[in-house]
């Protein structure tokens, strides 16, 4: 059997420990790196690291640079000012690949990966003792370093053992385009996005006597709170009284949780309020949000942690993550702008490309696939209009982000308020309409069923077991490969100098002085463009972009009443809040 490995004249194991304060770039204390044929071995502290202009050891094409968890090392080349590897093999990224969808003996981590393979390793909580004095930061006796050292070579050390463990079930080509990126990720944590610290510090300050103001402003349009409590039998005459369906639990109360609550305020918007409400007072912890002396919000963007291979950065940390309104808090610096560029149903193109449906990848291509796909059934005249046939359009969209989703008759009638009679009669019509998709659609779910798991056009596997919902497999391929097409724009971006500040779900924010952004987003653009055909086989993606310059604020339209309200009651208590400002004209969807 060939050496996959023989191609490269130098491989590299590396691992850093470093120190990082929440929101701040990764501060390297030490730095342990290890040849993997010769076993020559560098160990090298901070202060002579901060010294040198490049890494201590071959980063170019010929060479291989092997981590667990790369990011944290590449952050830690960044914050030293030091080139990129241009051969990245992640470790962590191929663990996750080969064991996606199965148990695991303790989880993901290097100890769990060294765990699964059956090789040893030193102990949790001697791991653990070790990351709390590294974490500590400040100064360092020389025990203590030579103790740091000591621990990061264990870890290299672990990084010899798996990486032949490993190395058999590697697809070296395309786990490089992995470790690309978390290249790219490395970046755009380090990067990090501009927040508005004035205010999250008011709100902060505020907050606990914001809370029962909020309640009173918010609630007057609804009744179902009671003092502090929210009432479920208040909210369900406010249902009726508006008649508005709900999704209920098998005992037939009415479902609370805000998944739920997330979803239906994406349908009815005027559950949105309610629900950022509820969100805000159950589950916002403000101090949380990771955000550095310089303003910018830092964390772990958590790649490849969900099935299908897309981020999952904390949501009490990252400023996605929390409710929509929290959002605008996201204010480029002055000089500066910042852009939202999103494809346009980038799922329904997904579906119509990798599926080879022509009507299909037609309604897409068209502009607006809801209109032609009731075009194509039958639905309305060929000459219809957005205008023309609003309901009829909002019928159609409805019923195909359904199929997206996997989505029954009754949710789809419950979403679009009609009996279930006629949401059968729109399933219907979509299969019938794209019955090649359907065909696609069930020859993944029979694959997965028969061989044991799915992949994307690059290789990330998900591993099926008896317990695995037909849906979620028929889900995977359109997710999975948008996750493939996000994380390759990325690449193209940052490595072309583009400042991607954050990656989100289908979308990505970028920043660059004022006077550039216009011409930087269409450069990314370009390369959405670009990733879209990588996926697609030369299908081609449409994005949209939103722009704001300083000093306006992002702002999400599902958040803007909360936000506001918010921002209404900081100016009653006379707090700095009569210096905030919010643009209502402009809208950022997400």
């Amino acid at each position: 059997m060939s050496d996959p490995l023989r191609p490269y004249c130098e491989i590299w194991l590396v691992d850093f420990e470093f120190s990082a304060e929440p929101g701040e770039r990764p501060a390297p204390l030490c730095m342990v790196a290890r040849e993997f044929r010769s076993g020559r071995t560098l160990r090298i502290w901070g202060d002579s690291l901060a010294r040198m202009a490049r890494p201590p050891l071959s980063v170019g094409a010929d060479s291989l640079f092997v981590a667990y968890y790369a990011s944290a090392e590449l952050g830690c080349f960044l914050s030293l000012g030091w080139p990129m590897p241009a051969r990245v093999l992640d470790l962590f990224t191929e663990f996750r690949n080969s064991t996606n969808g199965l148990p695991t003996t303790a989880g993901s981590s290097l100890l769990g990966a060294l765990a699964y393979y059956g090789l040893d390793a030193i102990g949790a909580a001697e791991k653990a003792e070790m990351r709390e004095l590294a974490m500590r930061g400040g100064e360092y006796s020389e025990a203590e370093r030579v103790a740091l050292l000591d621990y990061c070579e264990t870890d290299v050390q672990a990084l010899a053992k798996l990486l032949p463990a490993m190395l058999p079930n590697i697809d070296l080509p395309r786990a490089l385009l992995r470790g690309r990126y978390m290249a790219a990720v490395a970046a755009m944590e380090h990067n990090g996005i501009p927040i508005d610290v004035e205010t999250l510090n008011a709100i902060r300050g505020n907050w606990e006597a914001l809370k029962a103001e909020l309640i009173a402003r918010v609630d007057s349009s609804y009744g179902v709170f009671e003092g502090l409590s929210f009432r479920r039998e208040r909210f369900a005459a406010w249902l009726v009284a508006n008649g508005l369906p709900w999704p209920r639990l098998e005992s037939g109360e009415l479902a609370l949780d805000d998944d739920t609550f997330r979803q239906m305020a994406r349908t009815y918007p005027q559950v949105a309020p309610l629900r950022e409400l509820r969100h805000a007072l159950g589950e916002l912890r403000l101090e949380s949000l990771a955000v550095g002396r310089d303003g910018r919000n830092r964390c772990l963007l958590s790649p490849y942690q969900s099935t299908t291979g897309r981020n999952q950065p904390s949501n009490a940390k990252f400023v996605f993550g929390p409710s929509c309104w929290i959002r605008s808090l996201i204010k480029p610096p002055p000089g500066r702008g910042i852009a939202y560029i999103d494809w346009s149903q980038q799922e329904h193109g997904i579906a119509a490309a990798l599926s080879g449906d022509p009507k299909m990848m037609a309604a897409y291509t068209s502009g607006d696939p809801y209109l032609t796909f009731a075009k194509q059934a039958g639905a309305v005249p060929a000459d219809a209009t957005r205008q023309s046939h609003p309901r009829e359009r909002e019928r159609f969209k409805v019923c195909t982000l359904a199929v997206q989703y996997g989505m029954g008759a009754d949710s789809l009638a419950c979403r679009l308020k009609q009996p279930i009679p006629m949401a059968r009669e729109l399933l219907r019509l979509h299969r019938q309409t794209y019955p090649v998709f359907w065909a696609w659609s069930q020859s993944a779910v029979d694959h997965a069923m028969l061989f044991g798991w799915l992949h994307t056009v690059f290789g990330w596997r998900v591993h099926v077991g008896p317990r695995s919902n037909p849906r979620s497999l028929a889900n995977f391929p359109m997710q999975a490969n948008g996750a493939e097409m996000l994380r390759l724009a990325c690449c193209l971006a940052t490595e072309s100098g583009i400042e991607v500040i954050a990656p989100v779900h289908d979308a990505v924010l970028i920043e660059a002085p004022a006077d550039e952004l216009q011409a930087t987003v269409e450069r990314m653009q370009a390369a959405m463009r670009e990733a879209s055909r990588r996926v697609l086989g030369g299908f081609e993606l449409l994005s949209d972009a939103k722009l704001v310059f300083s000093p306006d604020r992002y702002s999400d339209p599902r958040g803007e009443v909360m936000w506001n309200t918010v921002v209404g009651l900081m100016g009653g208590m006379r707090t700095s809040a009569t210096t905030l400002r919010t643009d209502a004209h402009l809208s950022y969807l997400i």
